[in-house]
């Protein structure tokens, strides 16, 4: 039987196009699920999207539509993106699945989830960790947080700097974060009951912050709202009165995707599924940006734990694509890029490739179309494409019939590289054995050599097939596309019927 492995994106809101930000983490994600299925792993892979709380309210008043019926429209933009991304979905639905992985798109007005959220609030409750009282916030919309005055830049948030705080002052129900102070430091340090886990938050320096955000003591925190002033949310189960806070109900999620409470996955009864996706896995493997850090690794992990649930196995911190001047890319600035356009203009893989190798996998990253160009031309035009061409077109001219390539282990640093999550230097190992066919066709020249040497000559090109068979094995969870259009060319001894990758 094959081991189990769950990893997960955050769900993006879904009150604006989606960006390449949040294609950032699609794509890496799926990186992960497609080497893990080719380690021989059972994979589950869920995404989708969050569709409550007060900004989700506002624009569908904007529209002039009900919040269910805006939601349903902006929810399929996001799932429209699924297959222009190359995420593994075998055709051209995201309700067909790549064989090996799972693939599952949830959305927080599902009725699952809604269910799973009461039954989650239910529990949390009845071991004690809400309660209710009065209280007056200063509210970011943008980040659906409430904001201290230290986390304040000249009276706004500094992620949200155009926007307006809101007052919130009210009865809510609170959750009993401060509570869990030491709970989560033992987690993190991997004290009992926590020994013999790898780290949760990768990496280092932002497990170190939120370390230290967690040493520095919690304050409890609100999770409702009241109904009357924000109708749009989970209703909390026993008070009618009140929706649940948009976080609290879509945190959720990445156990509601797997059936919990009762092992429903996607209206099928699966027994155990809650159990093989998150008790034998070790717990959820999530990606998320840094602007998550509190939410995903403290915040959730305190869900969890006052639910009586394990906590997640690990989090995977992503930086921000910074555009012109440094600036984080955000709906709220409007700078965003499509990266629908860019698949459009340069293709699937090319984006995949440029996550992948030129955005760093933890730090900001500057993007701009210029770099893209820049890259997209020297390492996949010039680079893989032309390597390919070179090679096919040697052996279609010498080689009479195909090579057998046989299989052989990946490099260990490529290996090493994936289950650290760097996929940068996974991806630079990959064109480093690049680089290495290249200069050996330079230094050997077996396209003249074969004119003297027919056997010799005959020998480089097929040891070269086989260098490039390997590179493409290695490019398999990163440019899939890429990776079976030129094991085809291998075995049917034939170039490419057209480049790879177009000069631009």
């Amino acid at each position: 039987m094959k081991k189990p492995f769950y990893i997960t994106t955050t769900l993006p809101y879904v009150n604006a196009e989606p960006h390449i930000g949040f294609a950032m983490e699609l794509i890496r994600a799926d990186i992960i699920a497609r080497a893990k299925k080719l380690a021989g792993y059972d994979v589950f892979f869920n995404t989708g999207t969050d569709e409550h709380g007060l900004k989700i309210y506002q624009k569908s008043v904007q529209a002039g539509i009900e919040p269910q019926v805006y939601a349903d429209q902006a929810s399929a933009r996001f799932k429209d993106i699924l297959v222009p991304l190359g995420i593994a979905i075998d055709g051209a639905s995201a309700n067909k699945n790549e064989p090996g992985i799972t693939f599952n798109f949830i959305r927080t007005t599902d009725p699952h989830h809604v269910k799973a959220a009461q039954t989650f609030w239910m529990t949390v409750k009845e071991n004690g960790f809400i309660y209710k009282k009065h209280y007056a916030a200063k509210y970011c919309v943008g980040c659906e947080l409430e904001k201290t005055e230290s986390e304040l830049v000249n009276g706004k948030c500094p992620l949200h700097p155009l926007q307006e705080l809101e007052i919130i002052e009210e009865e809510n129900y609170f959750f009993k974060f401060s509570a869990f102070q030491q709970k989560l430091l033992d987690l993190y340090e991997g004290k009992p009951p926590y020994e013999n886990r790898e780290p949760l938050v990768i990496p280092d320096f932002r497990f170190n912050e939120i370390k230290a955000f967690v040493a520095r003591g919690l304050e409890d925190f609100s999770i409702s709202r009241l109904k009357e002033k924000m109708v749009w949310g989970v209703p909390v189960p026993d008070d009618d009165k009140h929706v649940m806070y948009v976080w609290f109900d879509a945190l959720v999620d990445y156990i509601s995707a797997i059936g919990w409470p009762d092992d429903e996955v996607k209206g099928e009864k699966e027994p155990g599924a809650f159990k093989k996706w998150w008790i034998d896995t070790g717990g959820v493997v999530q990606y998320c940006g840094k602007d998550n850090l509190r939410q995903q690794s403290a915040i959730w992990q305190a869900m969890l734990i006052s639910a009586g649930l394990p906590p997640s196995k690990t989090i995977i911190i992503d930086g921000f694509i910074t555009g012109e001047g440094g600036l984080k890319m955000s709906k709220s600035l409007g700078n965003t890029v499509d990266p629908l356009d860019i698949v459009k203009q340069y293709g699937t893989d090319a984006l995949r490739y440029y996550v992948a190798r030129e955005l760093s996998p933890f730090e900001d990253s500057p993007f701009t179309m210029e770099k893209f160009k820049e890259a997209y031309n020297a390492h996949l035009a010039n680079g893989i494409g032309n390597l390919t061409s070179r090679i096919m077109k040697m052996a279609e001219a010498n080689i009479k019939s195909p090579v057998k390539v046989k299989d052989k282990d990946l490099p260990a640093d490529y290996t090493l590289a994936i289950e650290g999550f760097d996929l940068q230097k996974a991806a630079n190992i990959i064109w480093q054995h690049i680089s290495e066919l290249d200069q050996r066709i330079q230094k050997e020249q077996p396209f003249a050599l074969i004119k003297e040497d027919l056997k010799r000559g005959q020998i480089i090109i097929a040891e070269l097939i086989e260098g490039l068979y390997f590179v493409s094995v290695m490019l398999k969870p990163f440019m899939p596309k890429t990776a079976e259009t030129i094991l085809e060319c291998i075995s049917n001894n034939k170039m490419p019927t057209e480049p790879l990758f177009m000069r631009k």
